[in-house]
């Protein structure tokens, strides 16, 4: 599958995820009409959850994740990067974002060195080997699918991402 294919076919899940009747709720400042099981957070709902979590980050916390919307599991969150972190792995979910602040570095594919099992659906590594790297700024998106390493770099003051993990897709 081309990368605009798989851009397209996260987008879509994402859409279909959103709409899933009855689940979908909107977080911290999110909107959410009365019959509407669509979970929405305006813009300016995304830019104030932004504001509050960078004044409620520690000086020397490099990494805050929040809900934005979610639809059961499925969740749409903001990520706030000032640190990178380690090399990880879900072996089960895709990660896919979007940049809305900041600049930094993607590192995808390859293999990761030295995998340590964090929690369900989180491997962490030492590092990537033959990975592939990107720069990041505001607007571009991203697909990571599950399986496969990826690390994110600060070059910048920060990096604020909207990500969200979905389910992977099992082909038959």
């Amino acid at each position: 599958m081309t990368g605009s294919r798989i851009v397209m076919a996260a987008m879509v899940m994402l859409g279909a995820s959103a709409a899933a009747p009855g689940t979908a709720t909107a977080q911290s400042g999110g909107d959410r009409q009365a019959g509407d099981p669509t979970a929405f957070a305006s813009a300016s709902a995304v830019r104030a959850q932004i504001a509050t979590m960078l004044s409620t980050m520690k000086p020397d916390q490099g990494f805050a994740w929040r809900p934005l919307v979610q639809d059961g599991p499925r969740v749409s969150a903001i990520e706030i990067w000032k640190k990178p972190g380690r090399p990880a792995v879900h072996p089960a979910e895709a990660e896919y974002a979007i940049v809305l602040e900041g600049t930094g570095t993607l590192v995808s594919g390859g293999t990761l060195i030295a995998p340590v099992t964090r929690r369900e659906g989180l491997v962490e590594g030492e590092r990537i080997e033959g990975g592939t790297t990107r720069s990041l700024r505001a607007g571009d998106v991203l697909l990571v699918p599950a399986g496969v390493p990826h690390w994110f770099g600060i070059t910048g003051e920060r990096l604020v991402l909207l990500g969200t993990k979905l389910p992977a897709r099992h082909e038959r």
